[in-house]
């Protein structure tokens, strides 16, 4: 395994998803936050099904970044409970994910 994740947020406006993506790169708690776009949401809360248009975040991070990108989500997010699930990367261009480390180490 790489040591590398990718993390999937679904957001309610474009506003927010380029808030929660520029919150995550600005903390370099993600390397990059890809926004797409076009989503059409059905899902069950509260009880009832419900449908909304949403913005996907794709972030590219190390799993050792997981907690911080998490809090920053929470923080940043207007959901109550917004989806947050993350996946191993078992392999990739190795500059590339050279590349994720390097922009989500802390600064010395």
């Amino acid at each position: 395994m790489s040591g590398k994740i990718l993390i999937l947020c679904n957001c309610g406006s474009l506003e927010e998803a380029k808030k929660v993506a520029r919150g995550l790169v600005d903390r370099r708690h993600a390397a990059c936050v890809n926004i797409v776009p076009g989503l059409h949401s059905i899902y069950r809360w509260e009880g009832q099904v419900e449908e909304a248009s949403e913005w996907m975040l794709v972030i590219k991070t190390q799993d050792s970044r997981y907690a911080d990108c998490e809090a920053t989500i929470r923080e940043l997010h207007s959901y109550t409970t917004p989806e947050v699930i993350a996946f191993a990367i078992g392999k990739g261009l190795p500059a590339y994910l050279d590349w994720v480390t390097e922009e989500t180490s802390p600064l010395q």
